[in-house]
């Protein structure tokens, strides 16, 4: 009987624990339609947490702002439902402003229709955005279940019920223009955007610089031109799902007047919105926009815009003030915007758009991230590389030579040596300081550049500790010391392999992956070259060198007392084999600086290549 007890007791246990699992991670999909948790328990009676709207009507396409807030609760399930029928399935999608603390779920096969909690933190407020069909006009009230603990929770908390406008949906055979979420028309552009205007009328933005939106696919377009009071803005780019511009008091995003154009359902919408910190984009009315236009064609996204220059009573800024301006990329999935696919395009100064009309650029890579790649590029790509050849294979080149006091090889060694270390201990702390803390966006790129640090930084003090040359236990050092290295030289490239794909660099792809596969084949080869002209060396040397044993075993001690002349035949034997000995290994050491000059250009091209890859971005 104990199999039978004990798979019963399985049985019982995995129901038990089944409704707090779900409970916990929000994968709640079963319980769309009653929404009502499966605990066990009754719910309470009377909510103590309420719903908030944003607008009391909507529009067909509009996007509502919708707050779920009270006291401290973990779980929460939200939808939105017809307010005459709140059985009924739920209607439209939401969009999450906080991907940490809420996801979408599929209820009733309808993609994002209801939104949940992901874990079981404490919470007091969830905010979404709620986007109408363009298919209904009923009222829509929305409901909310809220798990305080296992035992307590409520179902089915209604908001104010949202009513619809007089504005009908837009169809395409009827008008050429079509419904935003406001009132306002939106117009389709005739044809595309052009540069000619750009520092003449226009204050312009490009990139790549010099670029031009009507004959280039891969341009990206920020236009403004003064027009009386008002200032009309021309964005366009290469992407289907957004584009937006921010303006910006520093090089942050955070607290950013911001502009979206967002593709979705065949049309384009523009939003002005905000930026509070790193979080998602909160969208304002459009009624601030005027003679709104886009057009669609070959993937590339255009919009225009007019506004006026100072909005009194609103948060939008005064577009006559100096900003930082921002202009960045994006997909969209169901109408849910997600972080920039591209470190966004950042001006290197603030400008008045309103002033002077201007013709300029910027760099998707910040400063302080470009010196971080040089540093690293030219530690382990440059110096580095150079000193562990010169170690590894110059010592009998350079045996009588000297410098400051030591062996030429070992100092040139040391002196490349201390220069990857002192680069890489520079470069590690350049994107802290960029991001005032640890980047969680970067994958194991950091993780790499840590363990790369720590070598980079033992294998100084190591060589403080070295024991002499004859020493018992200098095999062990020199283990040490070569293994540190490999594995530190080894890390290194594979981070910056991972380094290249961030979009903090923007390095040009796939050029950038060429490159570097291509210096990774150039050393390796040289290695393996020296490897096998030093292993060649080594082996005609032992030829001789045998030859000359065999000629002095040839003759015995007594034989060279009888005859002198037998023992001259020896030495000059002897001299024969050195003389042969010697230029061999003269053309080795000729051989080798060939090939380290030959490498040294080389390594110094692919360097160059990545540098001017930084700098142009």
């Amino acid at each position: 009987m104990m199999i039978p007890e004990f798979t019963l007791g399985f049985w019982v246990l995995l129901h038990l624990i089944s409704p707090v699992a779900n409970y916990a991670n929000g994968k709640v999909t079963e319980a769309c339609y009653t929404m009502v948790p499966r605990h066990g328990h009754t719910s309470q009676s009377e909510p103590i947490h309420e719903i908030t709207l944003n607008q009391t009507t909507f529009c067909p396409g509009d996007i509502i702002k919708v707050t779920l807030s009270g006291p401290l609760f973990k779980g929460f399930l939200l939808e939105a439902r017809n307010a005459k029928d709140l059985n009924s399935s739920p209607i439209g999608s939401f969009r999450l402003i906080d991907e940490e603390e809420s996801q979408l779920l599929n209820c009733d096969q309808k993609e994002g229709s209801a939104v949940s909690h992901t874990s079981s933190s404490k919470k007091t407020q969830i905010q979404v955005y709620w986007k109408a069909p363009r298919n209904t006009e009923v009222s829509i009230q929305f409901l909310a279940t809220v798990v305080e603990k296992f035992k307590i929770y409520w179902v089915k908390i209604r908001s104010p019920i949202l009513y619809p406008s007089n504005v009908h949906p837009f169809t395409m055979s009827q008008t050429t223009t079509v419904s935003s979420p406001t009132s306002r028309p939106i117009a389709t552009l005739k044809k595309s955007f052009s540069a000619l205007d750009c520092g003449g009328k226009k204050f312009c933005i490009r990139n790549p610089v010099n670029c031009d939106p009507e004959n280039e696919y891969h341009c990206f377009f920020l236009s403004f031109e003064r027009q009386n009071h008002s200032v009309l803005i021309e964005m366009s780019g290469p992407n289907e799902g957004y584009l937006s511009f921010a303006l910006s008091h520093d090089q942050w995003m955070g607290d950013d007047d911001v502009y979206m154009c967002i593709h979705e359902d065949e049309t384009v919408h523009m939003y002005p919105s905000y930026v509070f910190g790193r979080s998602h984009p909160v969208f304002d009315s459009p009624a601030v926009l005027e003679t709104m236009a886009w057009r669609l064609a070959d993937g590339v996204i255009q919009c225009s815009f007019r506004r006026n220059i100072s909005l009194p009573g609103s948060k939008r800024f005064d577009l006559d003030q100096k900003y930082y301006i921002f202009l960045a990329d994006g997909v969209t999935n169901n109408g849910q915007i997600h972080k920039h696919s591209q470190q966004p395009l950042i001006t290197s100064e603030k400008h008045d758009v309103t002033a002077h009309p201007k013709n300029i650029g910027g760099s998707r890579s910040p400063l302080l991230l470009k010196l971080h790649g040089a540093f690293m590029f030219v530690a382990w790509m440059t110096t580095g590389s150079i000193g562990v050849l010169v170690a590894r294979f110059f010592k009998p080149v350079w045996s009588k030579a000297f410098l400051f006091g030591e062996a030429a090889w070992f100092q040139i060694h040391r002196i490349l040596m201390l220069c990857t270390s002192g680069l890489t201990i520079v470069g590690f702390v350049l994107p802290f300081i960029y991001r005032k803390g640890w980047s969680r966006a970067a994958g194991y790129h950091p993780y790499l550049g840590c363990v790369v640090m720590i070598l980079a930084i033992l294998q100084p003090f190591l060589a403080l500790f070295r024991p002499p040359s004859h020493d018992s236990r200098r095999w062990i050092f020199n283990w040490t010391h070569w293994g540190t290295g490999t594995a530190a030289r080894i890390l290194a490239v594979a981070a910056m392999f991972l380094g290249m794909d961030l979009p903090g660099l923007d390095l040009p792809s796939p050029a950038k992956t060429y490159a570097m596969i291509g210096f990774v084949a150039w050393h390796v080869g040289t290695e393996i070259l020296l490897e096998i002209h030093a292993y060649r060396l080594t082996r005609k040397v032992q030829i001789l060198e045998d030859d000359r044993i065999q000629i002095l075993q040839s003759f015995t001690t007594a034989e060279a007392e009888v005859s002198p002349f037998i023992l001259l035949h020896i030495r000059s034997s002897c001299k024969v084999a050195f003389t042969e000995i010697y230029p061999f290994l003269f053309q080795g050491h000729a051989f080798k600086k060939v090939v380290l000059v030959t490498y040294i250009c080389g390594n110094l091209a692919f360097l160059f290549i990545f540098l001017s890859a930084i700098s142009q971005h």
